[in-house]
């Protein structure tokens, strides 16, 4: 019992400290939505193109 114990808080602390660093990631980040949009606007035009072409 106390070594399964042990792993489950284990796997608690270990996705709680992955949380907090996607959370912190997140609200630290500079990215705008004009910049994100802009960065897959490429991949975007060739998929359109691609599919319009045939």
């Amino acid at each position: 019992m106390k070594f399964e114990t042990l792993m489950l808080q284990t796997l608690f602390g270990a996705s709680l400290l992955v949380c907090l660093l996607v959370l912190g990631a997140m609200l630290t980040s500079r990215a705008t939505v004009a910049s994100v949009a802009a960065g897959d606007a490429p991949t975007a035009v060739a998929a359109v193109t691609a599919g319009t072409a045939g």
